[in-house]
């Protein structure tokens, strides 16, 4: 398999749920934009994924998957027996749709491109914030009570939500009203998948300057 991600986007939600279901895959690093390009061999990316996006899984047969939901679904259901999402016709399993609906219509399409874009100005950008300070509101009530969205377990859902809700970082939302959260996000930090994703990122994306 080879994963197209760029450092710094939602592409490091299922770089995660690889580490942690321990999966080879190759990395390839895509420089986003106008002209977003594979960085490995200098291929127009949108030849792979007309919308010029990531995260995108090439399988092994040549293949692609895109949209972030349906990779983190799809590496969870390689291998079951990991835990990171519960069993199709489960009741759990209506459950983390939701929180991976949540999250991706809710959190993640407020944070981008409103907080991302200074094209869209300050206006847009408080708007976004007021917004996600709302839906941060939620996720603070539902972890009072639980260490992952679903219980005890860390999942596919807590990949995507850590990913998305650690830009409160780069975009000016302080994160003290919310301690629950704040305290999930360091949890999930700690954890070795992440460390490990975490850590090349940040070394791919210094290469990139």
């Amino acid at each position: 398999m080879k994963l197209y991600f760029t450092p710094g986007t939602c592409s490091l939600a299922p770089h995660i749920v690889l580490r942690e279901l321990g999966l080879d895959a190759e990395l390839r690093r895509v420089r986003l934009g106008a002209d977003a390009v594979v960085l490995a061999d200098g291929r127009d990316y949108r030849t792979l994924n007309p919308l010029g996006y990531v995260p995108l899984l090439e399988l092994d047969d040549g293949s692609l998957l895109s949209e972030g939901v349906a990779i983190l679904l799809y590496l969870a259901d390689l291998v079951p027996q990991a835990g990171l999402a519960p069993p199709a016709g489960t009741r759990e399993r209506v459950e983390l749709h939701r929180w991976l609906t949540f999250i991706s219509a809710e959190l993640h399409k407020s944070f981008s491109p409103w907080l991302f874009h200074p094209k869209y100005g300050e206006q847009a950008a408080e708007v976004a914030r007021t917004r996600i300070a709302q839906r941060f509101a939620l996720v603070e009530r539902h972890l009072r009570d639980r260490d992952f969205l679903l219980g005890e377990r860390f999942g596919i859902a807590d990949a995507y939500l850590f990913t998305i809700a650690d830009w409160a970082r780069a975009t000016r939302i302080s994160l003290e009203p919310y301690p629950h959260l704040a305290a999930y996000l360091e949890r999930v930090r700690g954890r070795d998948s992440v460390a490990s994703a975490l850590r090349l990122e940040k070394a791919a994306a210094a290469e990139q300057r």
